[in-house]
C-alpha cells in the first residue's frame, strides 16, 4: 500500500497528523509493508524568505481570535508528545523547506524524507527556526543523515523548483483543499488531523479493497486541517 500525504511545513495540524498517523502504522498489521510518502503544498506559495513572527501573520489574517487557535492547537500537539511555542515560531515561504523533502525522498528513501520532515516541523514549531533560510535546511538535512553540501548546493540552485510546483498543481487537480491530506493508493483520500482510531480504520479498509491485508469496515471523515488559500 502507497500513502501520499500532502502537508506543508507551515501547518500545525499536519505535525499533529502526522504523529497520529505514524501511532496508526504502527498498530496496523498488513501482509505487505506501506509506503508513506510527503508531498508538497503551500499554505501561503507568496509567502516573502524573510520571516516575521508566526502570531504577527495569525493576528493579520484571523484578528483578536488568532490567540484562542493557536492555544488550542498548543494543548492538541502537547497530547501527541509535540511541543509548539508560537511566541517564537517565524513564518517564512517554505518552497525550499519542499525541495529538500523532494530531494531526500529522491536520493535517500521514504525513512530519510519522513526523518527530515520530523526535524523541519520541530525546528519551525519548538525551536524558532527560519526554514526558509538554506543554512538552516543545510543543518537539518544533515540532521536527517543526508548530505550538508549536496543539500546546500541543490538549494542554491533551480533544481527541484519546478517539480514542487508541478506536484502543487497535480494536487489543486486531485482536489486537495486542506492540508494535511492523506492519499491511499492514488483513490482514497483522508482530509486533516484525524483521531488515531480514523488513521487506523482508514488503512484497514483500503487493505480490505486492496487485497493487501485483511481489515475493519467503515469510512473515515475530514476532522481539523488547515485552510489552503
Amino acid at each position: 500500500m502507497k500513502v501520499e500525504i500532502y502537508s506543508d511545513v507551515a501547518c500545525p495540524w499536519c505535525y499533529i497528523g502526522k504523529r497520529r498517523f505514524e501511532r496508526a502504522l504502527a498498530a496496523f498489521g498488513a501482509a505487505e509493508p506501506v509506503e508513506v510518502v510527503y508531498r508538497p503544498y503551500q499554505l501561503d506559495p507568496g509567502a516573502p524568505t524573510t520571516p516575521v513572527p508566526v502570531l504577527e501573520s495569525l493576528k493579520k489574517k484571523f484578528g483578536p481570535q488568532a490567540a484562542g487557535m493557536t492555544g488550542r492547537v498548543v494543548e492538541t500537539a502537547r497530547a501527541e508528545g509535540i511541543t509548539m511555542d508560537f511566541d517564537r515560531a517565524l513564518s517564512s515561504n517554505t518552497l525550499d523547506a519542499h525541495r529538500l523533502l523532494g530531494l531526500a525522498e529522491r536520493e535517500y528513501g521514504p525513512e530519510v524524507q519522513h526523518a527530515l520532515a520530523e526535524r523541519l516541523f520541530e525546528a519551525h514549531f519548538a525551536g524558532g527556526a527560519d526554514v526558509a533560510d538554506r543554512e538552516v535546511l543545510a543543518g537539518l538535512a544533515a540532521g536527517a543523515g543526508m548530505d550538508p553540501e549536496r543539500a546546500r548546493a541543490y538549494l542554491a540552485s533551480r533544481e527541484g523548483i519546478d517539480e514542487v510546483r508541478a506536484q502543487i498543481a497535480e494536487a489543486r487537480e486531485l482536489g486537495v483543499t486542506a492540508v494535511p491530506t492523506f492519499v491511499f493508493e492514488e483513490r482514497y483520500a483522508v482530509q486533516g488531523a484525524q483521531p488515531v482510531s480514523a488513521f487506523l480504520q482508514a488503512l484497514e479498509t483500503v487493505a480490505r479493497e486492496t487485497g493487501s491485508a485483511a481489515g475493519g469496515a467503515g469510512d473515515a471523515c475530514a476532522d481539523d486541517g488547515c485552510a489552503l488559500e
